[in-house]
């Protein structure tokens, strides 16, 4: 079973402004791509860094969760520090996610080199932060997931098998 954690930061969503739409599409984009069984951790909550640093440690130690990803609070807003927590839990920091994430961005709006996107590992987990926009999480997920699988299989996490027909991942042929 694969554990996946998505941490969702809206001040607006959290106090029931609107409706969270982003968690929403995160989930079922993953759903789609990996076949292995799967288990959530939906959580929604303001964009309050200590908070952010509380839950992505519960995440990773309590619930012990695979990936994590994070929606929204990746720009440059004064309340935007989701990059910031992620950093200050991450053991280990991979700037090419964020870097990935950006270029592909960056064929839609010129506002992507705005974006602070990234990700990092926590003990057995990995955290990638997505931009808040539904739209732009199916952009960023779909050039990012084909290392994701190697990237857990190398931090002695679970086993991702990917659904073939909808996404092809790469893992190195075994001699």
């Amino acid at each position: 079973m694969i554990k996946i954690g998505i941490l969702v930061l809206s001040d607006r969503a959290s106090s029931g402004i609107y409706e969270d739409k982003s968690g929403v599409e995160i989930e079922k984009i993953l759903d789609s791509y990996i076949k292995n069984e799967k288990k959530f951790y939906y959580e929604l909550i303001p964009d309050e860094y200590d908070l952010i640093i509380e839950k992505l440690i519960y995440l990773t130690d309590e619930v012990k969760c695979d990936l994590i990803f994070t929606t929204g609070g990746t720009g440059p807003a004064l309340r935007d520090v989701t990059p910031e927590a992620t950093q200050a839990v991450c053991d280990k920091m991979l700037p090419g996610f964020g870097e990935l994430m950006r270029a592909k961005s960056l064929e839609y709006v010129p506002t992507a080199i705005l974006s602070r996107q990234s990700a990092g590992i926590k003990g057995k987990s990995l955290i990638v932060n997505l931009p808040g926009n539904p739209k732009a999480i199916k952009e960023c997920l779909e050039p990012i997931f084909p290392a994701i699988p190697y990237c857990v299989d190398l931090i002695d996490g679970a086993y991702i098998e990917n659904n073939e027909e909808i996404i092809s991942v790469f893992r190195p042929k075994k001699k």
